[in-house]
């Protein structure tokens, strides 16, 4: 069974639509900057949504004074678009599922809440503590888009929405359903900031994804979703297929991956197995690339073992919208959609020289009008928990 993408939507450091972050890599222009979210004693380089919460609401048409965690507004934003850019007509009348992912949750207001319970427990708001768990965002975009139908959670760290994709299209190739929303949401809070500061993997510059100088991530926070179908509930003309996927889990340790790129490795070869199509057709990569030490040697060592000498166009678009947790392979599933379907090739910013072991050369410069037939994402989670998805044009 095919599985066609018909909806897209995002919201990034860069822009609140797809037509928004489609000018933003046409010209070069990244969404980094200093935290200005929360207070925070730490000199981080971030990219945040360009969009307060109330603003959000507004967008969204919620009243100012119902909680809601960014989160759970962002992910608002996103999918609203990928529904509406998808044309179905009623979600009621097909089988619709929501399937979305998350790292953080709504940890934005949970820490609100310790903060102020533990100044003062009778003045704390449990209304913030109530939306911490992953699935309350999910449950809650649902509601927003009135799908009552199957809806869940997944949360496997930055693979979440390549799996919350790959399940999706597990469910309707098992006519389980006809059509389904996935993706993934995260904003940035304090817990993560400082979390991924104890790890060392920070970079206070902005950072250099596959670059030999290359020092650690940036953070980032945004949405990003698909509307997948089947044929039969096809009412307008689809973008492209979905033609592969694959989650290869090393179990290498608990946040590196493995140094040889087994899990990485892994769900790229399966992804292109499961499209039948050889390595030497894959167009152009969206590489996960994050710009630390081990993730960009690990992808690397994987794409040469994969590829050999005929390496395709590759990029990670990590240095415009920050690495977004939950939400990358969402955001970056879309960008791969608008690959095939615009022939666009994302730059690399801030590569200078290659890394010593791989020596790979990403594209630095913004392409399209491209003939990309098959385009391979990468999305690779803590505990090795590694996935690919491929797109593909419509013969």
């Amino acid at each position: 069974m095919r599985i066609y993408v018909t909806g897209i939507g995002l919201v990034s450091g860069i822009g609140a639509n797809v037509s928004e972050h489609l000018q933003a890599f046409a010209a070069n222009r990244h969404g980094m900057g200093k935290v200005t979210l929360f207070p925070t004693t730490l000199d981080a380089t971030v990219s945040e949504v360009k969009l307060g919460n109330n603003e959000l609401k507004v967008r969204l048409g919620l009243p100012q004074n119902k909680l809601y965690s960014r989160t759970t507004l962002l992910g608002m934003l996103a999918a609203k678009e990928a529904l509406a850019n998808s044309r179905i007509a009623g979600i009621k009348t097909i089988r619709t599922g929501f399937i979305s992912s998350t790292s953080v949750g709504g940890m934005d207001l949970s820490e609100r809440f310790y903060a102020d319970f533990k100044y003062n427990p009778q003045k704390a708001d449990i209304r913030m503590a109530a939306q911490h768990d992953c699935g309350d965002s999910t449950q809650r975009i649902a509601e927003y888009l009135n799908i009552t139908g199957f809806v869940t959670t997944v949360s496997t760290a930055c693979s979440s929405a390549a799996n919350a994709v790959i399940m999706g299209a597990r469910m309707i190739k098992n006519g389980l359903l006809d059509a389904v929303i996935a993706g993934g949401t995260d904003a940035l809070c304090k817990f993560t900031l400082n979390g991924f500061n104890s790890l060392m993997i920070l970079d206070k510059k902005h950072c250099r994804p596959f670059d030999d100088s290359r020092a650690g991530l940036n953070l980032g926070e945004g949405a990003g979703y698909l509307v997948l179908q089947n044929e039969a509930s096809l009412q307008f003309d689809p973008y492209c297929l979905l033609t592969g996927y694959a989650n290869a889990n090393d179990a290498y340790h608990q946040t590196a991956t493995s140094p040889n790129g087994n899990g990485p490795y892994e769900c790229m070869r399966q992804s292109i197995e499961m499209a039948m199509i050889s390595p030497n057709s894959v167009a152009y990569i969206n590489v996960h690339g994050t710009g630390t030490p081990n993730n960009d040697m690990s992808e690397g060592k994987a794409i040469r073992r994969l590829f050999g000498e005929n390496i395709p166009p590759f990029s990670s678009v990590k240095a415009f919208i920050g690495h977004t947790l939950g939400a990358a392979e969402g955001i970056e599933a879309v960008l791969s959609v608008l690959s095939v379907t615009n022939g666009i090739i994302y730059p690399n910013l801030n590569f200078r020289s290659p890394v010593e072991g791989t020596n790979l050369i990403p594209v630095t410069e913004y392409c399209e009008g491209l003939e990309l037939r098959h385009v391979l994402s990468n999305s690779f989670g803590f505990g090795g928990n590694d996935s690919s998805l491929l797109f593909s044009k419509i013969n």
